[in-house]
């Protein structure tokens, strides 16, 4: 017997309970696998709380983890018994031992720490279709990151930074603000004590930016837009202060002709070839030490509940792991 983290009913963090598990044989193209690490991001919270809603209840949360092939169901060819391996997806990840499609995991090469893996899965592979991608970034690019000193926002302004852009970031402490600087971003606001649209004219000269990545939503609409150059993009890829309000589509007009979108991991890695493409990507930044990664904090995983809380009060910075 094994254990996890399962959701009973949509809430607040005290859903999120503790309990024995069956774990059974891989079926067809399915791995089993010994996790090593669990990594905790802010979709864990949209899916908890049902606004994300899942199939069926009960289910086990989490989107990404790493750890050691144990079993392989019929037809798993590219893996072996004591491979280690990390994904990002399915939902599922917050347990001992899971079972998980074969074409959804990737190996852990040379010169990338398992725990590292765990933590840079669904953030870094965020990070890399954002930059390379939905926007393609490089020299000639000034962008505003939101939440810059989180953990995509970490790892997207030092990887941001290597291809020679302008970033300006924004964050909601002195603390953070320090971190973001250490981490790429060329400017950092802290909207607590500045008002960040007119910050961004200031930097920018009046321009705007050509590019906003926003995962914050609500707290962030519309100044977001007004950060913008005439033609720039709006990619709102999260909402962690709550939706974004509907807006009528004219109003990208009003504003200088905006073009906005709203990007899903999934489908920038639906395919095992996108997949693979991202992945490899990611390690090779990572081995290169152009991005470094930031794990802050760590928790049991069967302590969940209290990452979520600490996640939800906005007191973690970068990367943070659940340990099964």
């Amino acid at each position: 017997m094994t254990h996890a983290i399962r959701v009973h009913a949509y809430g607040g963090p005290e859903v999120l309970k503790w309990e024995e598990v069956e774990v059974g044989a891989p079926g067809p193209g399915e791995v089993r696998l010994k996790q090593t690490a669990v990594g905790l991001n802010y979709i864990d919270v949209y899916v908890r709380t049902g606004f994300y809603p899942q199939a069926s209840l009960p289910f086990i949360p989490g989107m990404e983890g790493a750890g050691i092939v144990t079993a392989m169901g019929s037809g798993v060819s590219e893996f072996a018994v004591g491979d280690r391996v990390a994904y990002a997806g399915p939902i599922g990840a917050y347990a001992q031992e899971r079972l998980i499609a074969a074409d959804r995991v990737v190996k852990i090469p040379p010169g990338i720490d398992p725990s590292e893996a765990a933590a840079i899965m669904l953030q870094g592979m965020t990070a890399e279709y954002l930059l390379r991608r939905t926007y393609r970034v490089g020299p000639e690019t000034t962008l505003l990151f939101h939440a810059a000193a989180g953990g995509v926002g970490l790892i997207a302004c030092q990887w941001a930074s290597s291809l020679g852009a302008t970033v300006i970031g924004t964050v909601g402490s002195a603390e953070k603000a320090k971190l973001a600087l250490e981490h790429g971003c060329t400017h950092v606001i802290n909207y607590r004590e500045e008002d960040f649209v007119a910050r961004v004219k200031e930097l920018t000269k009046g321009k705007g930016v050509d590019v906003v990545y926003d995962s914050i939503g609500k707290d962030t609409f519309p100044g977001s837009l007004d950060c913008l150059r005439p033609l720039g993009l709006w990619v709102s890829f999260g909402q962690a202060s709550g939706p974004v309000p509907e807006f009528k589509i004219t109003l990208l007009s009003q504003k200088g002709s905006l073009f906005a979108t709203r990007p899903s991991f999934a489908n920038y890695t639906a395919t095992r070839e996108e997949l693979i493409a991202s992945a490899n990507d990611l390690f090779d930044v990572v081995k290169s030490g152009k991005v470094r990664i930031a794990v802050h904090q760590t928790y049991p995983l069967a302590e969940a509940a209290r990452a979520h809380r600490e996640l939800e009060a906005r007191a973690t910075t970068g990367s943070t792991l659940l340990i099964p």
